[in-house]
């Protein structure tokens, strides 16, 4: 065997086809090691003198090549730089089945990816470890050799050779659990439908299971560290609701045999979509209902939703390479969002997606946005995909369409794409052709300039003699950014005529401009708030809406209102003065959702206005907010609902930390031990943002001796929200010593850049420690980390940072930097913009 690092083209050649894995591992956690074989049925398409395989991070031992029972001659070479296996026979193959067999060794590595150990402490003080796997894009192929491409759909069969002692759990159930004369569990699973590598899984350790909980004859369990089957309830009452949600929702039965969600200890993202084997960072597992605040619950509701919607969009039907997996993840978004809604209808989820929604606004606004949709070519650009425009944005386009072409013909469409891609891959216009076949609706045409072209358009609205003109144009935070394009724009379009009735009506707007020629006046241009599109609001249009604007407007709309109305001033179209006014229109607002874009606004006030006047702006705040709180009292009671009590601590918050109130500041301290969690999480928030050495050691302490793994983050996160920079700067050490686990330290140091009093100490510890850190954290995670930067807003900061991370390059996250320092950059503009003149309007 031999190593080179010879270039090569990017995608697999496709004139071999595996049909079938027969997989074979051995664990060895004590050594961090395991060694395997697999047997891999393959097709020849064409005749060929090489196959071509993926293998990376593996010792190859033993191969062998049988054609038609007969061993073949073969010899192969490992190209560590493309992570390829090549094989090569000693005579020409022709087409026709084969078998490949491979033995080779491993290393449980430490990176969160491919087959990696994560560890934890047992209620004894002893660290356990558990072998876990994330395949997710490209690291299957460091765990067993394969075609390691999501249009290479096999069946897998696969064994465990693991501790007696430990559970074993893969993607299917288990047919034979039998003991080896070395003493060792042999664990055989059953054969998976056809799916890609990326979701095949494996998890062993000293790990317990629940009960399973039957649905309509699919066995669910939760498996979890020792000691905390007290937190998997929720988990399977959530899980029991989304699969027969689906089932219904799809109108396919799900898709393989059995359910398992596993709480891992240490995992890079959020979750994964494995089949049937459903791995999940523990705090989005893992719940206390009655120890949770209601964002927390909800949390864990999302991300289990949204995981199960995969089992049909993303594992059934797959797409063919890694530019579509905007689509899965869109899809699995949207669908989250209407499982979560019908799980609970009084969380009144679609209007929360409107804070997602908003981020995703920002981002594409920028110059350095991207379209949905673009060419993947690397591994560094598929790991670039797992972002806020696929996630957001894209969901935030499939919710615009089902809304025009309406629900159930949407849902029908799906149906139909489902079952007609069922266990195949497919590429975007696949999706689009159902949805036309189904409602006769131009989706493909209409969908084009949503996906394949960056940015959104601003919707403005002017009153002319002949009606209300509607128009568009491409809007960017920087107004020199914008150009001539164009969308096809599935408006919905809320109005009141004369006699004060009010309809809502779809209109597609597909050029620059159309004319509303009824004579009613517009009160939104994006009822329901379901359009990924701002409005620039009319004069007139704001005329037509009265006092009480609750009264004509729904919670949506509002929060459309109040989030276009800064970005507006983020982008220069409209002053700091301006946006201050229309919050103070909105003070007896009443809806949570609201309240946030509020917040982020005001918030965001702070930093316009000179320090001499920061702390009379700070007392305007209070006083805005001060009377919707007084509304819903200081203490909860048994008849709020869980969007009460949470506007309660998100009002209770922003008074504490944008109006630096002193009696709500000292209130939290009173709050902190409150048996309603979402009001304690809230008062824990504005005591680490004023708190002394003596609250640092007691959230410290609390963090280290957290239960459940919603009060574990929720004191952690607040460690890095203290002013004394040296405080925050001990945690910041922490995240490099193994003490914050790796999974966790970049989203501290991300929240720690926005620590107005240490955001500098917190860039100076990233420059100082950029090796180690990229050494610690996994790779993902970086461009999510510096995303924090976006709060240094003053020039030398920009200059500075921008400085560093040109000489300092992150390949996988290139195009999220350059969003996050374009952002930096318009934050920057902002505030010199806006601070004299802000501070002058305040002191006039």
């Amino acid at each position: 065997m031999t190593t080179d690092s010879s270039s090569t083209e990017p995608r697999l050649p496709g004139n071999v086809i595996p049909r079938h894995y027969t997989i074979e591992l051995r664990p060895d956690i004590p050594s961090a090691t395991f060694s395997g074989r697999v047997s891999i049925d393959i097709e020849i398409s064409t005749s060929t003198n090489e196959i071509i395989l993926n293998s990376a991070d593996l010792d190859i031992l033993e191969l062998s090549l049988t054609v038609d029972s007969v061993e073949t001659a073969t010899e192969f070479r490992l190209d560590a730089t493309t992570e390829r296996l090549h094989i090569t026979p000693g005579t020409t193959l022709s087409p026709g089945p084969a078998n490949l067999t491979i033995a080779f060794d491993g290393t449980l590595n430490d990176m969160l990816k491919g087959f990696y150990r994560s560890t934890f402490t047992d209620e004894a003080g002893h660290e356990q470890v558990i072998a876990t796997t994330q395949f997710q894009s490209t690291d299957a192929r460091r765990a067993f050799p394969c075609w390691d491409e999501p249009d290479y759909k096999a069946t897998f069969r696969s064994t465990l050779v693991v501790d007696p002692a430990h559970l074993a759990v893969s993607n299917t159930g288990v047919i034979s659990d039998t003991i080896d004369r070395d003493g060792r569990r042999r664990v055989e699973f059953a054969p998976t439908m056809l799916m890609s590598t990326y979701l095949v899984a494996y998890v062993v350790g000293p790990l317990e299971a629940t009960d399973a909980v039957d649905v309509g004859g699919v066995p669910v369990r939760v498996v979890h560290r020792p000691g905390q089957g007290h937190l998997t309830e929720f988990a399977l009452d959530v899980a029991e609701h989304a699969l027969s949600y689906y089932e219904d929702y799809y109108g396919i039965p799900y898709p393989s045999d059995k359910l398992d969600l596993l709480a891992i200890p240490d995992f890079a993202f959020g979750a994964m979509e494995n089949l049937g084997c459903v791995t999940f960072r523990e705090v989005l597992l893992l719940v206390d209902p009655d120890g949770a605040s209601q964002p927390e619950l909800q949390r864990v509701a999302d991300v289990i939703n949204h995981e199960l919607a995969h089992m049909w969009f993303g594992d059934l039907v797959t797409m063919k390479w890694w530019e579509g997996i905007w689509l899965n993840e869109a899809f699995a978004t949207f669908m989250e969002t209407a499982c979560s809604d019908h799980y609970r209808p009084d969380w009144d989820v679609w209007t929360t997606f409107g804070r997602a929604r908003a981020a995703a606004f920002h981002t594409d606004a920028l110059r350095s946005t991207r379209p949905i949709e673009y060419p993947v070519v690397s591994p560094e650009d598929a790991e670039g995909m797992f972002d806020i425009l696929t996630y957001e944005k894209g969901a935030s386009v499939v919710r615009m369409l089902e809304q025009y072409l309406g629900e159930e013909p949407f849902r029908r469409g799906v149906h139909h794409y489902l079952t007609t891609h069922a266990h195949s891959n497919t590429e975007t216009g696949d999706l689009w052709a159902s949805l036309e076949e189904v409602t006769g609706e131009p989706v493909g045409a209409m969908m084009q300039s949503w996906i394949f072209q960056g940015g959104h358009p601003l919707v403005s609205l002017e009153s002319t003699p002949h009606g209300v003109e509607i128009g568009q144009r491409h809007f960017t935070l920087d107004p020199e950014a914008a150009d001539d394009r164009l969308w096809r724009v599935p408006l919905r379009v809320k109005t009141i005529d004369s006699s004060g009735s009010i309809r809502t009506r779809s209109v597609l707007l597909e050029g620059q401009r159309l004319l509303l020629t009824d004579g009613d006046r517009v009160l939104s241009a994006n009822a329901q708030g379901s359009g990924f599109y701002r409005v620039d609001p009319s004069a007139s249009m704001m005329e037509a809406l009265p006092p009480t604007v609750g009264d004509v407007l729904t919670a949506p709309e509002r929060h459309s209102l109040v989030e276009d109305a800064w970005a507006l001033t983020l982008a220069g179209h409209g002053q700091a003065s301006d946006y201050l006014l229309l919050a103070e229109r909105f003070a007896s607002d009443t809806d949570l959702t609201v309240w946030q874009a509020l917040s982020v606004g005001l918030a965001g006030l702070t930093r316009f206005v000179s320090t001499d006047l920061e702390g009379r702006l700070r007392s305007r705040l209070a006083d805005l907010m001060r009377p919707a709180a007084l509304r819903l009292g200081t203490r909860p009671s048994d008849e709020d609902t869980d969007r009460t009590r949470e506007l309660r601590a998100t009002l209770v918050r922003a008074i504490g930390t944008i109006g630096n109130d002193p009696d709500v500041i000292s209130q939290c301290r009173d709050l902190l031990d409150h048996p309603d969690v979402t009001l304690s999480a809230a008062a824990v928030h504005v005591v680490a943002n004023h708190g002394s050495d003596e609250d640092f050691k007691r959230f410290r302490d609390a963090w280290q001796n957290a239960t459940d793994p919603q009060s574990e983050q929720r004191n952690l996160r607040a460690l890095v929200d203290f002013p004394d920079p040296a405080l925050v700067r001990s945690v910041l050490d922490s995240t490099l010593t193994g003490e914050v686990r790796s999974q966790d330290g970049p989203y501290l140091i991300r929240r720690a850049l926005t620590n107005r009093h240490a955001g500098s100490l917190t860039w100076d510890f990233i420059e100082h420690n950029w090796e180690a850190i990229n050494d610690t954290f996994p790779s993902n995670s970086i461009s999510r980390m510096l995303e924090g930067v976006v709060a240094l807003d003053h020039e030398a900061d920009a200059v500075r940072v921008s400085a560093f991370l040109e000489s300092h390059p992150v390949p996988q996250g290139e195009m999220q930097i350059s969003q996050h320092l374009e952002s930096q950059r318009i934050n920057v503009a902002a505030r010199a913009r806006e601070t004299d003149r802000f501070s002058a309007w305040l002191d006039s």
